[in-house]
């Protein structure tokens, strides 16, 4: 598209220097004949209406031309004050696709960009606020009881300093997603890979969570092969991607239901770990959005961090990750690793 746009430009100005050298040539010889400079025979005389002929075809060409150049002034003008003003904030502007293609496509990447700044643009404030109420309630509860306790409202006891201690842990699981969140997007995450039973691993995350699942009354299963090669893997992030799906299938299943974690070998070499739940399911509409950071369906509760940064610890291990619901029937979370 950019080859065929200059393209056009060149011959436009190649018609315009042909057009401007007839003209020249033309005036310049009906001048010099009739002021008796030169005596032109009537084969130049037939050449120089010949030119004029062509001056007044190349006369039509520039009038094309300009409309040309006009219809493709005016957009790219459009895009111009629609970038000023989105270099002072206001991301909400589009322009119109119009003209030559080429400026038509000019047009819609531009509208494409600036979609993609107002969604980050509307992301960074939802995170501010997410932050400013996730670390809220915890600094609230944490500054209250050591209030209490100096103004010898509480007592120093286990209870209340178990209470500052689980939120403390929150806090600090809330910044270390952040952190891991930051690092894996930047590519800067540094993976501490090695040959790693996957089996193993999977079956000690799943049993972290037995007594959270009875208690809920949700049945959790584990199906592994047990002559599984050693995978070469980060096995702390690969355990916190799996807690990361394990909870979140927990926390949309209701009683009685169950979950599977499904680990098997594909014919393509490839690790395959599926999170299955019969839980409430993803609607289609937030379906495709699930890993994408900060983003929560209207059940969700946290800050929409734990599947954006399971996907982008699997990302790094050169894996895929991928989702599959539907509403009321429960939802599978697939994940692919490389041997």
């Amino acid at each position: 598209m950019r080859g065929h746009f200059f393209r056009r430009v060149g011959c436009l100005f190649l018609l315009f220097n042909v057009f401007v050298s007839v003209v020249v040539l033309s005036v310049a010889g009906l001048l010099a004949n009739l002021l008796g400079i030169i005596h032109l025979p009537g084969t130049f005389r037939w050449a120089i209406l010949l030119g004029a002929a062509v001056t007044l075809l190349g006369f039509g060409l520039l009038v094309w031309a300009g409309g040309s150049l006009r219809r493709m002034s005016i957009p790219l003008g459009d895009l111009v004050a629609a970038a000023d003003r989105i270099a002072q904030g206001d991301y909400a502007v589009r322009v119109k696709e119009q003209g030559p293609p080429e400026v038509r496509s000019l047009g819609g990447v531009f509208n494409s960009m600036a979609s993609r700044l107002q969604a980050n643009d509307e992301q960074r404030r939802n995170l501010l606020a997410d932050v400013t109420h996730e670390l809220r309630t915890p600094l609230t509860v944490i500054q209250g009881n050591v209030e209490g306790m100096l103004d010898g409202v509480y007592e120093a006891d286990e209870a209340h300093l178990k209470s500052i201690l689980e939120e403390t842990q929150l806090l600090s699981r809330l910044v270390e997603d952040l952190r891991t969140l930051a690092l894996a997007e930047s590519g800067t995450l540094q993976l501490e890979k090695e040959p790693t039973d996957l089996a193993v691993l999977i079956g000690e995350t799943t049993a972290a969570f037995r007594a959270q699942s009875e208690a809920a009354g949700i049945t959790l299963h584990m199906d592994a092969p047990a002559d599984a090669p050693f995978l070469n893997l980060d096995p702390e992030r690969i355990r916190q991607v799996l807690a990361n799906l394990i909870a979140n299938a927990l926390r949309h299943t209701p009683r009685g239901g169950t979950i599977w974690v499904r680990f098997e070998m594909t014919r393509s070499d490839e690790a395959r770990i599926a999170v299955e739940d019969t839980g409430v399911g993803i609607q289609p509409d937030d379906l495709p959005h699930v890993f994408d950071r900060f983003y929560k369906t209207r059940d969700s509760s946290g800050m929409g961090l734990g599947l954006a940064i399971a996907k982008n610890l699997v990302l790094a291990h050169g894996g895929n990750i991928q989702a599959q619901s539907q509403p009321g029937q429960g939802t599978t979370i697939c994940i692919t690793l490389p041997i």
